[in-house]
């Protein structure tokens, strides 16, 4: 099929087919990943971040126009961006629906234009690019697309997709030779691969295939309820007066309902409040109607639910009044600071939360917190400036996005892991400047050498170590350094390379042991470790932590 326009509702078929094809090969994207530690989770971020796109999609109707489609499609990936590649496809996606804005169609000309910009608007979004990524694969594509579209005058969708393919592949083949860690483990790069299977998504849906995913697109449903299976109030927090389109809730009940009342009277009560409000949930019993709507005009809801029977148990709220006194009360309580850290583990989490920590997201390998959460949590801080440690190299980039989508001062700082995170926390000095707490907390990042020690999931080369599916990995500040077959002998040698570079005489050695570790094997290594060590201090401390069998820190 020859497709020469594409329009909104083809345009959201695009994408639901580029997401279920995403999740298709997600464990293929994870296995990509260049560290063989069982933490490589870059399809599922990419994943995780399209299916935020279908669920926005869900709300918008059959027959928008182009810019509404790539709006949702912009938005849904946004807020729900995950990892260093979700956060990037975010940003093309937002370049698309930046080049499309307004259109209600476009032509193959018009998408070789929006590649370009959506690739130039993930270039600015990453503080250092660096070829041999997604980015320089999302680069090649648009420039081969944008050459083919001058080229041809008359280059119809699909054969821009074909383009768009071929150069993809190209573009992915060239990214060993780019970034050699990707060369040496036998890999190309895991991100560009990801963006492929989106497109090659496009491209069976332009074709007529099936896609069969595990993690099909949610049909939007109306929700229905029982009385007693409803909040008594709307949650407020999260919008501002000035977002408040409709500003009373009304709820009640129509009982003793007219003689012969059946499915028409409920789809004329739904269509009626469906275009005087939103949020409408309708609940039909067998002699009562429940009703829950949004309006700007209660009276009219009400004078229109007569005609159907009695009212009972009425409630108007106003929304918008609700809003300010949460607002004032809020503003009443806020704090000058507050602490924000992503941990992972029972035992971490109370590290924090003893040196001051307020908030905490649940996040880390495998499970990178979304954009979205991110912004959440800043929210409840209710702290006029809050310091954000992401404590993991894949969430510094979602932590930059999501401060520039919130309202107070924000300031994210590059911790890596979790021992520099608790370091920077412990610099905190609540009687401090904003600046001077800034300066102290970045500069005590560089005073402590991080650790961590886990296994391979695969047989690999990185760094000249030569690894094996199942050996025991020790990474230092994220480097693997040290690859053994025992869990203590690389605790020990990983240790000495720590102490090493630190270049201090008398450490103290920080181990926060995992959920894998028994108390009993930790504390008898700690032992052996003060034997060996007699100058050095050691604090053993339950993390509780998946994935990593230790968590160290010197300094």
């Amino acid at each position: 099929m020859i497709v020469h326009t594409v329009d909104g509702d083809l345009l959201r078929n695009l994408f639901l087919g580029g997401a279920a094809n995403l999740e298709l090969n997600r464990s293929y994207v994870d296995s990509l990943n260049v560290f063989p530690v069982p933490d490589g989770d870059t399809g599922t971020n990419m994943s995780m971040t399209m299916q935020g796109a279908v669920k926005e999609l869900a709300s918008v109707p059959n027959g928008a126009s182009v810019s509404t489609v790539m709006d949702a499609v912009s938005i849904g990936a946004l807020k729900n961006a995950r990892g260093n590649s979700g956060v990037i496809l975010s940003q093309l996606f937002r370049g698309f629906a930046s080049s499309l804005k307004g259109a209600k169609e476009f032509t193959a000309a018009d998408f070789a234009n929006a590649l370009e910009a959506g690739s130039n608007k993930a270039y600015k979004a990453v503080m250092r690019p660096k070829e041999g990524t997604i980015l320089t694969v999302s680069r090649l594509i648009a420039e081969a697309c944008k050459q083919k579209a001058e080229e041809t005058p008359e280059l119809s969708f699909d054969q821009l997709m074909e383009a768009i393919l071929v150069s993809g592949e190209a573009a992915l083949e060239k990214t060993p030779d780019l970034l050699p860690v990707l060369k040496e483990a036998g890999v190309v790069d895991s991100g560009g691969m990801g963006l492929l299977c989106v497109y090659r998504g496009f491209m069976a849906v332009l074709n007529g295939e099936e896609i069969s995913s595990a993690e099909q697109p949610v049909e939007k449903e109306e929700k229905t309820f029982l009385a007693e299976e409803q909040g008594n109030s709307a949650d407020f927090e999260s919008i501002s007066t000035e977002e408040i389109e409709f500003g009373y809730c009304s709820e009640f009940f129509i009982i003793h309902l007219k003689e012969g009342f059946g499915e028409n009277d409920l789809d004329q009560i739904r269509e009626y409040y469906n275009n005087i409000g939103d949020s409408l949930v309708l609940a039909h019993g067998d002699d009562f109607v429940k009703v829950h709507v949004h309006s700007n005009c209660p009276g009219n809801v009400l004078q229109f639910a007569l005609q159907f029977g009695e009212l009972d148990k009425l409630k108007i709220e106003n929304m918008r009044e609700q809003n300010r006194q949460l607002l004032a009360s809020r503003q009443k309580s806020e704090k000058e600071y507050a602490i924000l850290a992503v941990s992972a583990g029972v035992g971490i989490d109370e590290v924090f939360h003893n040196i001051g920590v307020e908030q905490l997201i649940s996040g880390g390998q495998t499970m990178n917190p979304s954009i979205d959460t991110i912004v959440n949590a800043v929210k409840s801080c209710n702290a006029r400036n809050v310091f954000v440690l992401p404590n993991n190299s894949n969430i510094i980039l979602a932590a930059q996005q999501a401060m520039e989508l919130c309202t107070c001062n924000v300031v994210v700082l590059p911790t890596k892991t979790i021992p520099q995170g608790i370091t920077a926390a412990m610099a905190f000095n609540p009687d401090a400047s904003l600046e001077e707490n800034t300066s102290a907390m970045e500069d005590s990042i560089g005073s402590v050498v991080s650790g961590a020690v886990t296994y391979a999931i695969r047989d690999t080369s990185f760094n000249g170590n030569q690894i094996h599916e199942g050996d025991i990995i020790g990474l230092m500040d994220n480097e693997i350094v040290s690859v053994k077959t025992n869990i203590d002998e690389t605790v020990r040698d990983l240790i000495d390379r720590m102490v090493e570079k630190s270049g201090i005489d008398d450490p103290i050695v920080n181990l926060y042991y995992g959920d894998q570790v028994e108390s009993e094997r930790a504390e008898a290594l700690v032992e052996l470790l003060e034997a060996l060590r007699p100058d050095s201090e050691f604090i053993l401390t339950p993390g509780e932590q998946p994935l990593y069998y230790y968590y160290l820190s010197v300094e």
